[in-house]
């Protein structure tokens, strides 16, 4: 008899186990079909029209050569005087709406971005861009565009949430001429539950920074103290952020000198809100600095400003390099402030 009732409930275990699987099996295909379905509503939209006729708002103009050229610490010739011509990594910025945005997208557009919002899919992040340059813009060329949505991929989950990648082709013309192809792309996405790391008590930490064949080396010295420049071994300037080559030469020699720690602040700006713990805990909590700062060396980074009131960091002011521990795991070169 002990031997038949265990039996039994072996089967019936068996059974139960298989209708489980069953049921889940069906659960899974009915939520492939679903994302199928949406996917195939998504991808009815490629090739149709993002943006038509589009004008760009200004024409090529010195000024915003001149302000491009400034933060980005680009001092090529080719940018000034005369016959001067904008750097080519500006190809967007003539296209862009600004915050009054343009009026010249599409009604595809708007109910493709609509159809993902009613999925859920309410965030956006950039992701990438790539750009092809047909020929030098001048100031004074008029610019004109069309946009058309080129892909959109299955659905795809990653740490941010799951959603689906978005690209758009914009084809520039400049006084009618072709210009110049650039391809953006976003992933419009449901943002997955973010566990937050906490110090304990509760603390917020800060963010980790990415850390790579190419940047190792500087957090190595931040590590020991030490703020490293990369040098170019072939035309000896200097460079950060840490690059893989000289954006002056191209030559992938390098080795690193070591910063004074002496700086000032180019410009900066002051973070209300929203509020970060882990970063108002500068300086007792509250609205902090971030600053770019000009190193003596002549390169500039990226900080926080400390030892302040966030309402007297000002653009010259003299800093000095501290290194600043944030938890067990992290220390930062941070910039105090001075009198100037």
């Amino acid at each position: 008899m002990t031997g038949a009732r265990e039996r039994r409930e072996e089967l019936e275990e068996r059974e139960a186990r298989e209708g489980r699987e069953a049921r889940g099996g069906r659960e899974e295909q009915g939520g492939r079909e679903a994302r199928d379905e949406l996917y195939e509503r998504l991808k009815a939209f490629e090739g149709r029209p993002a943006a038509t006729a589009g004008v760009g708002k200004d024409p090529v103009n010195e000024p915003m050569i001149r302000h491009w050229c400034e933060a980005m610490g680009d001092t090529a010739p080719a940018y000034t005087g005369p016959d001067a011509i904008a750097p080519p990594t500006m190809l967007q910025a003539w296209t862009m709406g600004g915050l009054s945005g343009h009026t010249d997208r599409s009604d595809a557009y708007e109910e493709l971005f609509g159809l993902l919002d009613g999925a859920g899919c309410t965030s956006v992040v950039a992701t990438d861009c790539e750009q092809e340059y047909l020929r030098p813009l001048r100031p004074g060329d008029r610019i004109t565009f069309d946009a058309v949505i080129e892909s959109v991929s299955e659905r795809k989950t990653t740490k941010l949430g799951t959603g689906y990648f978005v690209t758009t082709r914009m084809d520039v013309r400049a006084e009618g001429e072709p210009a110049g192809t650039h391809r953006f792309r976003i992933l419009k996405y449901a943002p997955a539950a973010v566990k937050r790391a906490a110090r304990p008590g509760g603390r917020s930490l800060r963010p980790r920074p990415v850390i790579n064949r190419d940047n190792a080396g500087f957090w190595q010295g931040v590590a020991e103290h030490r703020l490293l420049i990369q040098r170019c071994g072939a035309c000896a300037t200097l460079r950060f952020p840490w690059l893989p080559g000289c954006n002056g030469c191209g030559s992938q020699e390098w080795d690193t000198v070591e910063a004074s720690g002496e700086g000032t602040v180019f410009s900066h700006v002051v973070m209300h809100h929203p509020p970060f713990p882990a970063f108002s805990a500068l300086d007792g909590g509250g609205p902090y600095a971030v600053a770019l700062i000009e190193l003596a060396e002549g390169v500039r980074m990226v900080s926080n400003v400390i030892g302040v009131p966030h309402d007297k960091v000002r653009a010259g002011m003299p800093v000095r390099l501290e290194f600043l521990r944030t938890d067990p795991e992290l220390e930062l070169p941070v910039f105090r402030g001075g009198e100037g």
